[in-house]
């Protein structure tokens, strides 16, 4: 330790542990990706290399590329999804440990870190860049690029790949695009979705139509007209590029109709995974954004508006990643506004009821295998 002061040890052990879980988070991170058909990743010591034969410290190794999902897979991707939750939350709450520091015990040794900061956790970043936060969306460090607090080349390196491989948000796009039922030539989700609102906002009007009094009904059918304004967000193709353009909306369109179906459909066997699924990646971004808050906090009782050790704003700085623009899946809780009552939903085809049974991949998947008598043929029998 740099100090003698006593509250300098809980600090270092603090900021170690959280380094510790970071590495777990990458590990499980990049298993997830590979599944999802990513670069693959295996343990191994000390070094990790990619297929360029890129080498670094995090002790991972990347070794092939896979093209589309094994949905066998799903039940271990909750689960080592589910397991960087657990992590998450606890990091969340490790902030209380360093909360029982004064801030006149962190000025004991508070000198000895600079120019040190915790902008310079390279796992920190690279836990974003895996799991998809762009750098449009990223407040700039000093009105620097994030990457110039990392000098040394082994680290620019590994921020560089983790940039121009797929990451998590990639790879769930591409995953989403694919939902069975959004093919115009078969169930049609889209279509009959648009159809369904349509109906439901003009119910809505006929109601409002019903009422006497003359100011609840122009109040009611207000309510209306900016429902439609938010659903046309996204039916409209071209607003729905303009905001991924600006940034503000990160999924493709098809993607963004695979995430809605499965919002509405959960109930149904095939989607219930895939829904959980779509839910854990929102609860890292809501424990992330905890997390982000929680140190907020801490950094303006300690410090108030003093500068970062670093030679950042401080607190000003950290407040400002406390937002929308750092959540990864943000367009997984923007889909919550284009939900509609069940009466509503539209009804499955029974054909595509079947399409979302378990039972019917069962059947397909036994029936394909080499030597297996099919279960089809025994039906017509």
């Amino acid at each position: 330790m740099a100090s003698d002061a006593h509250d300098e040890h809980l600090f270092i052990i603090t900021h170690q542990a959280y380094e510790l879980w970071f590495k777990q988070i990458i590990l499980e991170i990049d298993s997830v990706r590979s599944m999802f058909g990513g670069a693959s990743v295996s343990r191994c010591t000390g070094t990790i290399s990619s297929t360029d034969n890129t080498s670094n410290k995090l002790g991972f190794s990347l070794i092939k590329k896979i093209k589309n999902m094994d949905e066998a897979m799903m039940l271990r991707i909750l689960s080592r999804l589910n397991r960087v939750v657990c992590i998450w939350r606890l990091l969340v709450d490790q902030v209380m440990v360093l909360e029982t520091m004064t801030p006149l015990d962190f000025l004991d040794f508070r000198s000895h870190l600079s120019p040190a900061s915790g902008f310079q956790s390279l796992q920190f970043r690279l836990i974003e860049n895996k799991l998809g936060l762009r750098e449009v969306n990223r407040v700039t460090y000093n009105k620097e690029h994030y990457q110039t607090v990392f000098r040394d080349e082994g680290s620019c390196n590994l921020l560089k790949q983790s940039e121009s491989e797929d990451s998590l948000l990639d790879l769930i796009e591409k995953w989403l695009e694919r939902t069975p039922g959004l093919e115009p030539t078969q169930f049609n989700f889209w279509n009959k979705y648009r159809a369904s609102v349509n109906q439901m906002l003009l119910d809505e009007e006929q109601e409002a139509e019903d009422f006497s009094d003359e100011d609840t009904k122009k109040i009611v059918l207000g309510d209306v007209s900016r429902q439609r304004e938010v659903f046309d967000n996204i039916f409209n193709l071209q607003k729905h590029d303009n905001l991924v353009v600006r940034g503000d909306r990160k999924l493709s369109h098809k993607a963004l109709q695979g995430a809605l179906m499965i919002f509405l459909y959960r109930d149904e066997p095939r989607f219930n995974q895939p829904h959980q699924l779509l839910t854990l990646l929102m609860d890292i971004d809501s424990l992330m954004t905890k997390w982000r808050y929680n140190h907020v906090v801490m950094v303006q009782r300690m410090l108030g508006n003093k500068p970062g050790t670093g030679g950042s704003s401080g607190y000003q700085y950290l407040r400002s990643t406390v937002s929308d623009r750092y959540k990864v899946f943000l367009d997984l809780f923007n889909l919550s506004s284009y939900l509609i009552p069940r009466k509503y939903i539209p009804s499955l085809t029974p054909v595509m009821k079947r399409r979302l049974s378990i039972m019917e991949d069962v059947v397909i998947q036994y029936a394909e295998t080499p030597g297996n008598p099919s279960f089809l043929e025994h039906e017509e029998e």
